[in-house]
Parts: structure tokens; C-alpha cells; sequence
């Protein structure tokens, strides 16, 4: 809503205003809160409301700030005290985004100086005692000690500073997600918070930290407003893979939190791991004993062998995704279909990790071969792996632009925009149907390159092989040839075959014939996997 005050100002009343702002906000951009500097920002400042009109605000200088033009008119929200707070947020995205992650919760707690300090407690027939003498209050505390009906855990709840408070990411490793704007705002309006953070700590020395695993979006929101203390429900001493198994089962099969799959998957990795722990230590082995296999997991956790295959698969699936060597993870959007990365989790998912993942567990011992190079699982994660970098290098490195991101790209196309053709190219190539496909065609390659050369082979292990160089040089020059076709970089196509979401049949028919089922001349030709590879 238009300010009445300011339209009525003279040319001298507003650069009067700006000046008391500038020096009332220390010299620097309400939002962004970086400098403004008064000679070199003069033609690009804004003066807005900090709380908009329409929802209470005074239109005189009270609620006057000054910002960047640029800060105010991509702000995240119409409140300014609010569009701060989510401009901080971003920023802290910038700085783990080297990490190839979001913030969460520990990342919050550090931006407010929080998360450094240990509860002393004790811990008594019906109550705990406790003191906050690291934030210099050493009153003593006393609170009711509950017993979980069905679990058997000791809980109780407490408000604790945030300094005691610590951010679980072996059990909850999911990263704040863009709709922490939506509970920030939420908060700010000064609507109560319904769930308590669940946090556990450990009672074998009296003094613990105490480690937040679920209810962080809602904590991290409270903490980004401000909020110096938080309400905790407090397990004493819980099993963790009970905690674990309890979180990965809440946004799998439950569906009580919307997990994306990355998370899944490196939640059921971490189960797979304490399950072989387990496993060790119930038969008696030493820790460093690897002669089972998956199938003696499955076979000795009887009543859990649906979920102890999917936690051997999920560890594969993690430890190709977190791979310190995967060139193509910093193109991969792990929180859903984001605007900045050009594919999504789930589509690696339903393509790369469908494909070549063995889906069965093995009967091979997980040492098997290990020193030789030969051992199934590490053969199939290293040649994934391989494969990704492969298409990294020759699709996306120095061809995707994260600022252009992938928002909108038809659509613009269709308005006259234009963009840069490797980018374009990516944009297009990654399309889940799309990929689906090509990477299809990379089956295909290694399969008859097998068969040529007579090796017999079991196909769905097909990534367990090792792959000969030659067959790694064939399967370059198919995707560099692929990404080299007109199709991905010819405008004309943007409503007939870019303008919406096809099917998988959609494009195998465009590869198959070089027409779209509806008759759209899409390439000359159909595609010709020998004629790819030279």
C-alpha cells in the first residue's frame, strides 16, 4: 500500500528522512544489514514500512526503514523485521552451500551463539534436579521424571536456554527447508508453538548436552525471531536405534514428516550400520569382522528383512549420493524440485539409483574381494559414481548457470528471453523423462558391449563387472554426441515438445523415430547408439 507521508514529502524532506534513517540504522541496509553508502547507493535506495499498512502499521517515520532498492523488492516477506530474519537465513545458506548442504539446526544455534553449554543434573525417584551454572544461574531445579508407557524411557520436560541445546544429525539429519519462511512468519504474529522439541540426553556422567532430533523447524524458526529459551521433552538415556528407526519409520511409512529421500536414504544407512554393530556383537564377532553377507543380515534380523533390504540399499544409495568424489551431487536439488539445480533427488533416484543398483542383497561376504578390487558393492558405487562424472563433465561443468537456474525456462523462451546453449541444453537434458532414456541407452552400451566381447553377464549386476576402459570411452562419446543434438538448443520446440511434463513413451518415441507421437519432426533421425559411439 502507497505511503500517503512520503508522497507528500519535498525532494529536501526525503533526503532529510533517509539520513535519520541511515544514521538510526548504524549505516547500513535494514534488510540485508550490510553497508549504504549514501553517495554511491543514492539513486537505489527504497524507504518501505516495516510492518505493512494492511496488516496495522503507522504510516509516519516510526515505521519507516531504509534498505537497498534491490534488498526491498526481492525481500521474502511483506513485514521488513521479517524479510531481515529470512535474508540472514539466506546468507547462512551461502555459507554451508561449499558443504553441498542447507542449513539446520546446529547452523542456526551457532548464528545465535547458542549450543555450547552442558546440563548438570542428577537424577532422582521420581524428579530431576538440575542447574544452568554454565549460564551463570546456579538455582536448582526440580521437575516430574515420566516413564514412557510403551517404550520404557525416562522423560521429562523443561525450558532450557539455547546454549544447552544441540542439533541431533545422526538422527535427524534433514536440512531446514524453505518453508521455515512460513512458520517465521507464523511465530512472529505471536501464534503459540503446539509441538515441543524431542530431545535425549545421556546420564552416565550427570552432565550432558542435550541433542534436539526432532521439532528443529519450529525450535529454529523461535531461535531466528529471537527466542533465548526453548520447551524440551527430554528422553534420560534412550536406545538410539530404537530413536532412529522411530524417525526413519515417521517419514517413510507413517508419512507423519514430509522426508525428502536423500534423508530417507541416509537415515536407513545409518540403520544398516548399526545393524551390522548389532549383528557383531550379538554373535560374538570383533568389530572389524566382515565375513557375512547382506543375506546373513536379512536372515538374522528375521522379523525386519522388508527393512533390512531396504537399509542395505539405502547405504549404497547414500554413499554414492555423499560421496566427496560425486562431480555431479552440486547439481542435484536433495529438498524436492527447487528452482536452483537442474535435477532432483528423486529423479537420481528413479533413474540412476533404479538402474544400476542391484536391487537384491547379496550372498557374498561384505569383504569379499575387497583388497582385489572385485567386491560387488564397492565395484557398483565406484562405476556410478564414474558415470556421474562422466555426464557432470561433459553436460553440466561450466554449462549450468545456478543464477539462471531452471525456473520458468519455457515459458521465458516462449516470451523472447534468451539463454546461453550449454545451458539450455542442461536444462532440457535433465528433465526426468528425458533422463530416464539417455541413461537407458548407457544400459544398453555396457550390456552389448559385454556381448560382443562374449563375456557372460547377469544384467541386473550389471555396474558389479568392471567396466573396461574402452567401455568407459564408448559410453563418453554417446553422452558428449547426445549433448551435442540440435533438439536441446532449437527454440521452436519450447511449446511443441519442451512446453510441459511428457511421459517416459513420449521421448523413447522421439529417440525411436525422431518424432514425437503426435507426428513433431523433433530430429532428422531417430538415434543410432553404434553411430553415438564413434
Amino acid at each position: 500500500m502507497a505511503s500517503l507521508f512520503l508522497s507528500r514529502q519535498s525532494v529536501e524532506d526525503r533526503k532529510l528522512l533517509i539520513k535519520k534513517l541511515h544514521e538510526a540504522q548504524g549505516g547500513n541496509c535494514f534488510i540485508c544489514e550490510k553497508e549504504v553508502d549514501m553517495a554511491l547507493h543514492k539513486d537505489s535506495l527504497d524507504i518501505d514500512h516495516v510492518i505493512p499498512l494492511k496488516t496495522g502499521g503507522k504510516d509516519d517515520p516510526s515505521n519507516f526503514a531504509l534498505s537497498h532498492a534491490s534488498c526491498n523488492r526481492s525481500k521474502q516477506a511483506s513485514n521488513l523485521e521479517v524479510a531481515r530474519i529470512l535474508q540472514r537465513f539466506a546468507t547462512l545458506k551461502e555459507v554451508v552451500e561449499p558443504e553441498n548442504r542447507s542449513p539446520n539446526l546446529g547452523d542456526i544455534l551457532k548464528q545465535a551463539n547458542g549450543g555450547n553449554a552442558e546440563l548438570s543434573f542428577k537424577q532422582n525417584t521420581g524428579f530431576i534436579e538440575y542447574t544452568l551454572s554454565d549460564v551463570g544461574d546456579d538455582t536448582i531445579y526440580k521437575v516430574p521424571l515420566y516413564e514412557d508407557d510403551l517404550s520404557g524411557f525416562n522423560y521429562f520436560f523443561v525450558k532450557l536456554p539455547i546454549q544447552y541445546l544441540r542439533h541431533d544429525d545422526r538422527i535427524n539429519p534433514r536440512s531446514i527447508g524453505s518453508n521455515i519462511s512460513k512458520l517465521v512468519e507464523e511465530f512472529y504474529l505471536k501464534r503459540p508453538q503446539l509441538h515441543v522439541p524431542l530431545a535425549w540426553i545421556t546420564s552416565s556422567e550427570g552432565k550432558s548436552a542435550v541433542y534436539v532430533f526432532d521439532g528443529q523447524h519450529k525450535a529454529a524458526a523461535q531461535i531466528m525471531l529471537g527466542a533465548k529459551a526453548m520447551p524440551v521433552r527430554v528422553f534420560i538415556d534412550p536406545d538410539p536405534d530404537t530413536l532412529i528407526t522411530t524417525n526413519t519409520n515417521a517419514g517413510t511409512t507413517l508419512k507423519q514428516v514430509a522426508f525428502d529421500k536423500s534423508v530417507q536414504r541416509h537415515l536407513g544407512s545409518t540403520l544398516y550400520q548399526d545393524r551390522i554393530e548389532r549383528y557383531r556383537k550379538e554373535t560374538g564377532r570383533n568389530e572389524d569382522y566382515y565375513g557375512f553377507s547382506e543375506r546373513d543380515l536379512v536372515t538374522f534380523f528375521k522379523g525386519q528383512s522388508r527393512e533390512m533390504k531396504r537399509y542395505i540399499l539405502d547405504a549404497v544409495r547414500d554413499g554414492i549420493t555423499s560421496s566427496q568424489d560425486n562431480k555431479l551431487r552440486d547439481f542435484i536439488d536433495y529438498g524436492g524440485r527447487g528452482k536452483e539445480r537442474p535435477l532432483s533427488y528423486s529423479s537420481i533416484d528413479k533413474t540412476f539409483y533404479s538402474f544400476f543398483i542391484f536391487q537384491e542383497v547379496l550372498d557374498t561376504r561384505l569383504d569379499y574381494g575387497a583388497e582385489s578390487g572385485e567386491n560387488p558393492r564397492e565395484l557398483e558405487t565406484s562405476q556410478i559414481l564414474n558415470l556421474m562424472n562422466i555426464i557432470a563433465e561433459e553436460i553440466y561443468i561450466g554449462k549450468f548457470d545456478s543464477d539462471i537456474g531452471t525456473d520458468k525456462i519455457e515459458n521465458r523462451l516462449q516470451k523472447g528471453e534468451n539463454f546461453p546453449h550449454g545451458h539450455l541444453c542442461t536444462f532440457r537434458m535433465s528433465k526426468e523423462e528425458v533422463v530416464y532414456n539417455w541413461l537407458r541407452y548407457v544400459q544398453q552400451i555396457a550390456k552389448f558391449y559385454f556381448i560382443n566381447s562374449g563375456k557372460p553377464i547377469q544384467e541386473e549386476k550389471l555396474f558389479q563387472y568392471p567396466f573396461p576402459d574402452q567401455l568407459w570411452e564408448n559410453i563418453r562419446r554417446f553422452i558428449r554426441n547426445l549433448a551435442d543434438l540440435p533438439l536441446w538448443v532449437n527454440k521452436d520446440l519450447s511449446e511443441t515438445v519442451f512446453g510441459g511434463k511428457q511421459n517416459n513413451s513420449f521421448w523413447q518415441t522421439v529417440f525411436e523415430t525422431g518424432k514425437s507421437p503426435q507426428g513433431v519432426q523433433v530430429m532428422p533421425k531417430a538415434i543410432n547408439l553404434v553411430e553415438m559411439i564413434k
